[in-house]
C-alpha cells in the first residue's frame, strides 16, 4: 500500500539512523516535508541533505530529547520552516544497562526514564499545542515489545516503554474529538545500529535466542516499522487511535 502525505509536514526524532531514518525517508518519499531530529546533529543534517539532494524538502536538527528547551525549539523550527506540523513520530530512545533491579543504579533508571518516557511526554506536549491550534494532526510514539512484556535485567527500559503506552492512551482520549489521533508502535527485534551495539557489548547470544523465539523466524527491518508508522499517520487509519501496534514477527502472540 502506498501513502500520500503531499502538502503535509512530518517530524521524526532519533532520525539519524535505524527506525527513525527509515521512517523519515518513507515520509519524504510519500510527499511530506520532513524534519529529522537527532542527538547527533551532524548525522541528522547529513541525512536531511541527502533527502534534499534527492529532491525532497527536509531539514536536520540537533536535539537532545532529554532537554525541554531543545524539544520546544525543534517544534518551533519545524513550524517556522514548513508552516505546519501534521505528523510526528517520537522515536528517540536508549537501552538500559543490564542489571537486576537490586543491582541497578538510580542514575541509570533516571537516564532511561528521561529519554524513553519523559521525552515522549515533552515532545507530545509541544506537538499537541501546535496541533490543537491547527485543528488536526497525528502522533505515533515508539514504545517497544518491552512495553508489552517483562524482561529480566531490563526493568528500567521496560518500565519506560510501558509508560509510553499509558501516555499514548491518555493523550488519545484527550484529543479524540479534536481531529488529533495518537497511537504507538511496539517494535520487536529490529536490526538497527542499537542492536549492533548490543551485540558488540556481548549480547549476541541473547539476540540469537530472541530470533529463535520469533514465530516468523527472523528479525525485522526498520522499513517494516516505517510502514506501520506511515499507516498510523495516514487517512487509511482514520478510525484508529489509542492503539499500541505490535510489529514483532508474532512474538507476543505465542
Amino acid at each position: 500500500m502506498s501513502f500520500s502525505f503531499e502538502n503535509q509536514v512530518a517530524l521524526v526524532t532519533g532520525a539519524a539512523s535505524g527506525i527513525g531514518l527509515a521512517t523519515a525517508k518513507a515520509f519524504a518519499q510519500a510527499g511530506a516535508s520532513v524534519t529529522l531530529a537527532d542527538l547527533y546533529g551532524d548525522a541528522a543534517r547529513t541525512a536531511a541533505q541527502e533527502l534534499v539532494d534527492a529532491g525532497y524538502p527536509a531539514i536536520g536538527i540537533q536535539c537532545d530529547v532529554g532537554d525541554t528547551e531543545q524539544i520546544q525549539a525543534m517544534i518551533k523550527e519545524t513550524v517556522a520552516t514548513f508552516g505546519r506540523l501534521d505528523a510526528a513520530f517520537n522515536n528517540a530512545g536508549i537501552q538500559n544497562v543490564l542489571a537486576e533491579i537490586a543491582d541497578a543504579t538510580i542514575e541509570d533508571f533516571d537516564r532511561v526514564i528521561s529519554i524513553n518516557l519523559r521525552s515522549v511526554w515533552n515532545c507530545m506536549k509541544f506537538e499537541l499545542q501546535h496541533m490543537r491550534e491547527q485543528g488536526s494532526g497525528t502522533i505515533v510514539n515508539c514504545s517497544s515489545l518491552g512495553g508489552l512484556v517483562g524482561g529480566a535485567q531490563r526493568a528500567n527500559y521496560h518500565a519506560a516503554k510501558h509508560g509510553v503506552i499509558g501516555l499514548t492512551k491518555s493523550a488519545a482520549l484527550e484529543y479524540a474529538t479534536r481531529n488529533i489521533r495518537v497511537n504507538a508502535v511496539c517494535p520487536g527485534l529490529i536490526w538497527t545500529p542499537m542492536v549492533d551495539q548490543m551485540v558488540a557489548a556481548g549480547q549476541k547470544e541473547a539476540m540469537e535466542g530472541m530470533v529463535q523465539a520469533i514465530p516468523m523466524g527472523r528479525h525485522g527491518r526498520p522499513e517494516e516499522i516505517a510502514d506501520a508508522v506511515l499507516w498510523l499517520c495516514s487517512n487509511t487509519s482514520s478510525y484508529v487511535t489509542g492503539q499500541s501496534i505490535s510489529v514483532d514477527g508474532g512474538f507476543v502472540m505465542r
